[in-house]
């Protein structure tokens, strides 16, 4: 097991954000966490990343409580991948993902042949071996998700976690990275991500995570969680749930009459 939360809670000051929230992640498994705007996804990761250190209750990766792991250390064991952005700095691509293979150098040391043979493993698992040379703020969106999902893979981390990966890309790019995303899973990495599209956490997802109001409400099987009642509840307006090709795809409609 890869991934381990139990009975993690969070409030600022006295406004409650998360409560009691328990769920593993395995190896070789693509979780996926929905949930409307505000009900605490955000600060579940940022818990599990160790940034909020007020937290109560326990996270474990890889059997290690997180809490009691340094950062260089903690960054051997998961990676963070954020939503794609534009780079202040016009970095190559090569340069972006060598800044994840530089986690495990020691802080007085620089990289070496190693970390740039890791580079290369990282953006050849990807299949974007061609961009290493290429400007990291000229490529598209769907491309700069990809680099940075090297960079994390370059940590050598087997737990990742992912912050809406497929947000402000066109349908092509979404289709694109989560199929990659996917293929990672069945590689062997634990996946965590967030999204706002039901229909993608349904189609690439071995699990889901529905949260309501900083409490899960829903943890199992897409075929089991995606349903009209809990989607209803998790947005709060009527929905239906159609399938499609033999249940391979749900799309979830809002009834509007």
């Amino acid at each position: 097991m890869s991934m381990q939360v139990t009975n993690v809670s969070f409030a600022y000051g006295t406004r409650h954000v998360l409560n009691d929230i328990s769920f593993s992640a395995r190896d070789g498994e693509l979780l996926s966490v929905l949930g409307a705007n505000g009900v605490g996804k955000s600060t579940l990761f940022r818990c599990m990343l160790g940034l909020n250190r007020r937290c109560t209750g326990e996270i474990r990766v890889d059997d290690m409580r997180i809490d009691t792991l340094s950062p260089r250390i903690l960054a051997k064991h998961m990676a963070y991948i954020p939503q794609s952005h534009s780079n202040t700095f016009n970095y190559s691509v090569f340069d972006i993902v060598l800044m994840g293979a530089s986690t495990q150098v020691a802080f007085s040391g620089n990289p070496g042949a190693r970390e740039r043979e890791i580079v290369m493993e990282a953006l050849e698992k990807l299949d974007i071996a061609d961009f290493a040379s290429r400007d990291f703020t000229r490529l598209s969106g769907g491309e700069q998700q990809l680099v940075l999902i090297a960079r994390a893979l370059a940590q050598q981390s087997k737990t990742l976690i992912m912050d809406e990966p497929t947000a402000n890309l066109d349908f092509g790019n979404q289709e694109r990275v989560l199929r990659r995303i996917r293929l990672l899973a069945e590689e062997g990495y634990a996946i965590i991500l967030s999204t706002h599209h039901p229909e993608q956490a349904y189609r690439f997802s071995h699990a889901i995570l529905a949260m309501h109001d900083g409490h899960i409400i829903a943890h199992g099987s897409p075929e089991e969680v995606m349903t009209a009642e809990l989607m209803q509840k998790l947005y709060g307006l009527p929905v239906q749930v159609e399938s499609l090709y033999d249940d391979s795809v749900r799309v979830c409609v809002p009834i509007t009459h």
